[in-house]
């Protein structure tokens, strides 16, 4: 079974030896998916719930736990949602992606089953089907640390979700439409947190997002749902010390701000040490005209007259300016080396810096028109789902009638970008070799890259085009391992990373929009046997569709 530690008890009882078999805990969820009514901008919209929330229940986890989530879709459309950061070791049937996943049907229901393996850290959940993301159905999951495993801080006395994000008033199927007749979504109309943002006029009537209190050290973990755009996050006069970063413990530096970058997640502490009152959290649109600000209320719990709570500061900090000084915030960022994640060893005792490269693979965005619609590619393909997941073909042993491998080259040509192919997109990549991917994002606009299954390292982000000789800016001792990164306009990011996790793993933009119209492929990688010690079994429960849907289950895997 996907995710059992096997524990031994040995007890001696009348002479006799009793062996006894555990797993590790488990956590079960049952959620309903439905329509309903949400108002994030004060405009009435059709939302996407899980249990009549918005956003969705958080997921509070350790380190190892199996998560067992059982999801009904009560929607008029299919359904999936994909567990973003989430590894999946050995278990891409869980991915919740359509290159992985036949989408839920209305009216069914679907049993995810996975283990956070070896992980700790902040990720969230969200739906991938359709523009279904612009709707709601996103939510926090949460990795915490196995009490026998150091964490580098003080246990604080609270932990808090914040979902960031821009939004749309416009439904998510009139977006979808706009999308499909080949139109751009356009500015968003607002930004959220936490599905809201107060309109405080200073008179301390907002109900609060969180509280503290006072003298009290807050863990926030701050994350960028959006659908495409960079969010600057502050509180007021509260600086933030950067304890993680997407799954890795970091060097511990204070900002008076960071910038969240989609699809990225940020774990701070703040100690509540100012005067007793209201304080606004803060986010903001970065790298577009006329910024959009969300505001929510962090509210004291104590006040030195022992009456009512000081309303906010109308005066909120402003954000930074440029997307240099989001560069140069990057380049701060650094691994902890002495501290522990999810295992006993520090992190630093992982050398990456000295493996050699066994690969390079330059991925160049773009945006293009193919049929007179909008498209956007990797390296002049446009991705497009077949109804088979590309997974379930290759596991059937169909892939021949349902996809090409390696329809683009690892170097594109000078001119990529100019033309488009829209077909699926699908790399083979060797089990275990070592890879050097680089992204290269020759558009006025910013880009966020996600990789399902693994963590990389971010080792560089520069201005201009990549060359080899660039090689020398890498940061080859304490880079964060992470699982998304921004590339900036007219500027290249390099990520290192051991293709180690058996199954098809997606390989993505984060902004909405590009990701719907093809901007993602699929790397598969295989391992060289049809062997448990690499890779589970396909799931009994797992939906069938395309042309595998009648075909006899493949027989399963040896040891």
């Amino acid at each position: 079974m996907p995710g059992v530690m096997l524990m031994f008890l040995l007890c001696l009882s009348a002479g006799a030896i009793t062996v006894i078999r555990g797993e590790d805990p488990y956590i079960f969820f049952t959620w309903n998916v439905t329509y309903g009514t949400i108002s994030p901008l004060g405009v009435p919209q059709q939302g996407i719930l899980i249990n009549g929330q918005f956003p969705g229940p958080n997921i509070n986890s350790t380190t190892n736990n199996n998560i067992v989530v059982n999801v009904f879709n009560n929607l008029d459309e299919p359904f999936l949602l994909t567990w973003s950061g989430i590894q999946h070791r050995k278990n891409s049937w869980q991915d919740g992606v359509l290159g992985t996943n036949c989408p839920i049907p209305p009216g069914q229901n679907f049993t995810y089953h996975f283990q956070v393996k070896d992980q700790i850290g902040s990720y969230f959940y969200y739906p991938t089907t359709a523009m279904h993301r612009a709707a709601g159905g996103f939510g926090g999951l949460r990795v915490n640390s196995r009490l026998l495993i150091p964490v580098p801080y003080a246990d604080p006395e609270d932990d808090y979700t914040v979902l960031i994000g821009d939004w749309y008033t416009k439904s998510h199927s009139t977006l979808r439409k706009f999308l499909d007749i080949g139109r751009s979504l356009g500015r968003p109309e607002g930004v959220i947190i936490n599905g809201k943002s107060a309109n405080s006029k200073g008179d301390a009537k907002d109900e609060p997002l969180f509280t503290m209190k006072p003298g009290k050290t807050y863990k926030y973990r701050i994350c960028n749902v959006g659908l495409k755009t960079s969010l600057n996050f502050r509180i007021q006069s509260h600086p933030m010390k950067l304890v993680e970063m997407e799954g890795s413990h970091t060097i511990q530096n204070t900002y008076d701000s960071l910038d969240v970058h989609v699809g990225q997640c940020f774990g701070v502490l703040v100690t509540a040490d100012k005067d007793p009152k209201d304080y606004y959290m803060v986010a903001s649109t970065r790298f577009i005209k006329n910024a959009l600000t969300a505001k929510g209320i962090i509210r004291y719990t104590t006040t030195t007259n022992g009456g009512s709570v000081p309303a906010a500061s109308p005066v909120i900090p402003d954000a930074p300016v440029g997307w240099g000084w989001s560069l140069n915030q990057f380049r701060t960022f650094r691994w902890n080396l002495t501290a522990s994640a999810a295992r006993p060893n520090p992190q630093g005792s992982y050398h990456y810096g000295t493996i050699n490269i066994t690969r390079t693979i330059k991925l160049i965005n773009s945006a293009s028109r193919a049929d007179g619609k909008l498209r956007y590619a990797i390296n002049g393909v446009s991705h497009t789902d077949p109804v088979t997941p590309v997974k379930m073909a290759e596991y059937y042993d169909v892939a021949d009638k349902v996809f090409k491998y390696d329809v683009i080259t690892d170097q594109p040509a000078a001119n990529i970008g100019d033309k488009v192919r829209v077909t699926p997109n699908v790399l083979n990549q060797t089990f275990r070799n070592f890879v050097e991917i680089i992204f290269e994002n020759r558009q006025k606009s910013m880009q966020s890259w996600h990789l399902d299954g693994y963590s990389f390292f971010a080792v560089a982000i520069e201005r201009g085009r990549w060359t080899p000789e660039r090689r020398k800016s890498y940061n080859l001792l304490d880079a964060v391992s992470r699982h998304t990164i921004q590339v900036f306009p007219k500027s290249w990011a390099a990520i290192l990373l051991t293709f180690d996790n058996v199954g098809m793993w997606n390989l993505r933009s984060e902004l909405t929009e590009n990701r719907y119209l093809g901007q993602q492929l699929y790397v598969s990688v295989l391992s060289p046997e049809r062997s448990l010690r690499d890779e589970y079994d396909m799931p009994d429960d797992t939906l069938l569709c395309g042309i595998v849907k009648d075909l006899p289950k493949p027989p399963p895997y040896t040891v």
